[in-house]
């Protein structure tokens, strides 16, 4: 019970962290409607309304922590990590979430990432009394200075290697987890494979119909060329798949680059340019 009574306070004190004026309306309106859900009790419909708040504005602070907090709550870990690595990724000072994250990565017996994220946060912080009991735990010396964001590395596996039975493989790309991700055209799904080889379907809905171009962003956002559609798809790191471009004529191969996408549409003979939000 009050485990429940502090994510409730942490859920309602979190909405003076944002200017409200610098959020969508209706992205506030859904941020709202997860507290309200959380607040009876249906925890599915909060996760949905703040996973709303956050697709409607992807720079949202409030309502990635709040969807964290309401997935560590269902002990949903490792869902609960990426979210609050969304959040270190776009408030490199936010020290609240860069615990969350230390002590998830320690839930999930990740001990390496988990002294990572406690490097973020310097003594002065109000969670460097948790951050140092956390190291505790785990043996760690915290040094006194606040230690810099450490740069994601490509950990693709290095090993040759055949993987069998992908039907129709087109398009491929990476992300910055080492995760390799494959379309499959006659399947109408993306499958990822992770740096220990494990194979599994990444993405199955009705929205895709034979892919073939790939992209991943360093945000771990997809974009798909969506060639029997007739456009390309974004897949947000939370699994939200929208239509990004529509109108084109058979996109084929995308390259990313920066904001920048480029995407090849053989109906049309031309490439498009397109600038990303």
């Amino acid at each position: 019970m009050k485990k429940i009574l502090i994510l409730l306070a942490i859920l309602i004190l979190s909405i003076t962290n944002v200017n409200a004026a610098e959020v969508k309306t209706d992205a506030r309106l859904q941020y709202n409607l997860g507290i309200d859900y959380y607040k009876i009790g249906q925890y599915d419909e909060a996760v949905t309304s703040f996973r709303n708040a956050i697709r409607l504005d992807p720079n949202y602070i409030d309502a990635y922590y709040n969807l964290g907090s309401v997935l560590e709550y269902l002990q949903q870990y490792d869902a609960a990590l990426a979210v609050f690595k969304q959040i270190i990724v776009r408030k490199s000072d936010d020290y609240d979430s860069a615990y969350k994250a230390a002590w998830l990565s320690y839930k999930l017996g990740e001990n390496q990432k988990a002294k990572t994220y406690l490097t973020i946060i310097p003594p002065t912080s109000a969670r460097a009394q948790d951050a140092q009991a956390l190291a505790n735990q785990l043996n760690f010396a915290l040094s006194q200075q606040k230690a810099s964001i450490p740069e994601q590395k490509s950990l693709i596996n290095q090993s040759n290697r055949i993987y069998q039975n992908v039907s129709a493989p087109t398009g491929i790309t990476t992300d910055v987890d080492g995760n390799v991700y494959v379309a499959e055209f006659n399947n109408n799904n993306i499958i990822k494979i992770t740096p220990d080889d494990k194979k599994m379907v990444y993405i199955k809905d009705p929205k895709i119909s034979g892919p073939i171009g790939l992209a991943v962003d360093k945000s771990k956002n997809m974009y798909i060329a969506n060639y029997n559609n007739n456009n390309v798809l974004k897949v947000s790191n939370l699994g939200v798949i929208s239509v990004l471009i529509s109108n084109l004529k058979k996109p084929y191969y995308i390259y990313l680059n920066g904001n920048m996408l480029f995407v090849s549409c053989q109906g049309s003979d031309s490439v498009l340019r397109y600038k990303l939000p």
